[in-house]
C-alpha cells in the first residue's frame, strides 16, 4: 500500500491493531495445542516421543526462521515479508488442521514456525511508520502480545477440544490469519527504511544447525537421559556450530547478525533477561496446569479438568492485558528499563508465592495473576529497549534475535520445570508435592537472575538529557 506520510501517520492505530491481529495469532499457535497433545496423540495414533515433536518442532522452526526472515524484511520491506510470513503461516495451519497423521501435523507445525518472524516485522514496522511520541507504547503493547496469546491459548484450548474438537484449534486461528494477511495488505503501509544487502547463507545455516542441535537435546534430554551419548553428542555439536556461526558473522561481508552489535551492552543484557523470563513464562505454563490437575488423593492438587486447569492461568492472561498498557506508558515517561525491573521482581516474587503457598485454590490464582503482571511489565520492556539499542536498519534481525532467546529460554525453563517434578517419581506414582516446590522455587532463581541482568541494562538517554527533544529521540532509538 502506498500512501502520504500524513495519511499513514492518520491511521497508525488502524496499522497496529493489524499486527496485534496477526501478533495474537501466532501467540496462541505456540500454545493452544499443549493441553490437547493426548488427545491428538490418540486421533494420530502417535507415540508420546512423536506427539512431543508437535511442540518442539514449532519451536525450532520458529527460533532458526524467525532472524532470518526478520533479517528479509530489513532488506526487502516489511509489509511485504510480513505478508508472505503471515501466508506461509496460514498454509500451515491448514495443513495442520486437515493432519491424519502424525508426520504430516509434525511438517505443518514446521511450516507454521515462519510466522515466529511477525513480532519483529512488527516492531520494525511500527518504529519507522509511528508517530516518535507513540513508538514507545506501540512495541510494549506488540511485545506483550507474545505472552498474553501464549496464556490465552492455554486458556482456550480446553473449552475449544471440548465443545468442538482439536482440529478447531487450528481452523479458528487460520481464519485470523487470513484476516491478518488481507488487513496488512490493505492498511499497512510498506516502509520507506530498508537495507539493500545479501543473505549470508552460510551464517543462516550455521545459525540452524546450532539451534537445532541445542534444542532437540533440551526437548529430548529428559526421554533420553541428559547423560546419554545422544544428549551429550548434542550439546556438544550445538557448541562447535555456535563457535563457527560466531567465526562466520565476523568474518562475513554482509553478517545476518552483526556480532558488534550483540556485544552491546543495551543488546545483550537484554537477551539475558529475555532467556531468563522467558524461562519462568513458559515453565509456568507446565507447572500450573499439572499441579491443579492432579488428583486430591495425591495430597495436594485441586483434581481439575483440563478446562478448569486453563482456568487457573486466566488471571495470569487478564493481568498481562491490563498491565502492558501501563508498561508502554511508563517506558515512554521514564524508559522502558524500570518496567523491566519491575516485570521481573514480580516474577520472581510469584514463583517464590507459589513455591510456599499452594494448598489453596485463591493462591494459585493470585500467584498466577502476580506472574502476569510481571511478564506484561517485562515482555511489553524487551522489544523497546533491543529497538533503542540498535541502528534502525537492524531492527529485524536484533529483536529477531531477542524473540529468539525469549523460545530458548522457554524451552530451556519448561524442560527444567518437567525434569524436576518427574525426578520425585517413584514407580508409577505421582510426583510428590515437594517436587513442585523445588521447581517453582528454581523458577523464582530463574526470574532472580533475570532481576540482576535487568538492573544491568543501560538507563535510558533521557534520564541524562531531558526535554522534548530528548524524549523523542528516547522513543525513535538511535540512528545508524
Amino acid at each position: 500500500m502506498s500512501s502520504s506520510p500524513a495519511a499513514e501517520r492518520q491511521h497508525y492505530w488502524l496499522t497496529f491493531a493489524v499486527l496485534a491481529l496477526a501478533g495474537l495469532t501466532f501467540a496462541l499457535l505456540q500454545s493452544v495445542v499443549a493441553p490437547a497433545l493426548p488427545e491428538i496423540q490418540r486421533d494420530l495414533h502417535a507415540s508420546t516421543t512423536s506427539a512431543a515433536w508437535i511442540l518442539t518442532a514449532y519451536l525450532l522452526s520458529a527460533s532458526v526462521l524467525t532472524p532470518i526472515v526478520g533479517r528479509l524484511g530489513d532488506m526487502f520491506g516489511k509489509e511485504h515479508t510480513l505478508v508472505v510470513a503471515l501466508a506461509v503461516l496460514g498454509l500451515g495451519t491448514l495443513l495442520a488442521a486437515l493432519a491424519t497423521s502424525i508426520g504430516v501435523m509434525i511438517v505443518a507445525r514446521v511450516i507454521q514456525g515462519c510466522g515466529g518472524a511477525i513480532f519483529p516485522l512488527a516492531f520494525g514496522i511500527i518504529r519507522d511508520e509511528f508517530p516518535r511520541e507513540r513508538v514507545v507504547s506501540g512495541i510494549a503493547l506488540i511485545s506483550a502480545i507474545l505472552g498474553v496469546g501464549g496464556g490465552l491459548g492455554i486458556v482456550l484450548a480446553g473449552p475449544i477440544s471440548a465443545a468442538l474438537s482439536y482440529h478447531w484449534l487450528f481452523w479458528i486461528p487460520l481464519i485470523l490469519v487470513v484476516l491478518a494477511t488481507i488487513a496488512t495488505m490493505l492498511f499497512v503501509p510498506e516502509s520507506p527504511v530498508k537495507t539493500p544487502g545479501r543473505v549470508n547463507w552460510a551464517g543462516a545455516a550455521l545459525l540452524s544447525g546450532w539451534l537445532v542441535c541445542l534444542l532437540v537435546a533440551i526437548s529430548e534430554g529428559p526421554a533420553w537421559g541428559w547423560g546419554s551419548a545422544r544428549t551429550v553428542g548434542l550439546f556438544l555439536a550445538a557448541a562447535l556450530l555456535l563457535a563457527a556461526w560466531i567465526w562466520n558473522e565476523q568474518r562475513a561481508a554482509e553478517p545476518l547478525v552483526d556480532m558488534n552489535m550483540m556485544r552491546i551492552r543495551g543488546v545483550w543484557t537484554v537477551n539475558a533477561t529475555a532467556f531468563l523470563v522467558g524461562a519462568g513464562m513458559y515453565s509456568s505454563f507446565i507447572l500450573i496446569p499439572d499441579f491443579t490437575e492432579t488428583a486430591r488423593s495425591a495430597g495436594y492438587g485441586f483434581g481439575a479438568s483440563v478446562t478448569q486447569a486453563g482456568l487457573f492461568l486466566a488471571p495470569a492472561t487478564v493481568m498481562m492485558l491490563l498491565v502492558s498498557p501501563l508498561a508502554g506508558r511508563l517506558g515512554a515517561r521514564v524508559g522502558s528499563r524500570m518496567p523491566l525491573i519491575l516485570g521481573s521482581l514480580a516474577t520472581c516474587f510469584a514463583f517464590t508465592f507459589l513455591g510456599l503457598a499452594h494448598s489453596e485454590r485463591w493462591e494459585i490464582y493470585v500467584g498466577s495473576a502476580l506472574l502476569g503482571a510481571g511478564i506484561g511489565l517485562a515482555f511489553a520492556s524487551l522489544a523497546n529497549l533491543i529497538v533503542e539499542a540498535v541502528p534502525r536498519e537492524q531492527t529485524g534481525v536484533a529483536t529477531g534475535m531477542n524473540t529468539v532467546m525469549r523460545s530458548l529460554g522457554g524451552s530451556v525453563g519448561s524442560q527444567i520445570g518437567a525434569s524436576v517434578i518427574a525426578g520425585t517419581v517413584v514407580g508409577s506414582a505421582l510426583p510428590t508435592e515437594e517436587g513442585y516446590t523445588v521447581a517453582f522455587l528454581v523458577a523464582a532463581a530463574a526470574c532472580g537472575l533475570a532481576v540482576v541482568a535487568s538492573f544491568a541494562v543501560p538507563r535510558p538517554r533521557r534520564a541524562r538529557a531531558r526535554g522534548p527533544r530528548a524524549r523523542h529521540e528516547f522513543a525513535d532509538g538511535p540512528t545508524a
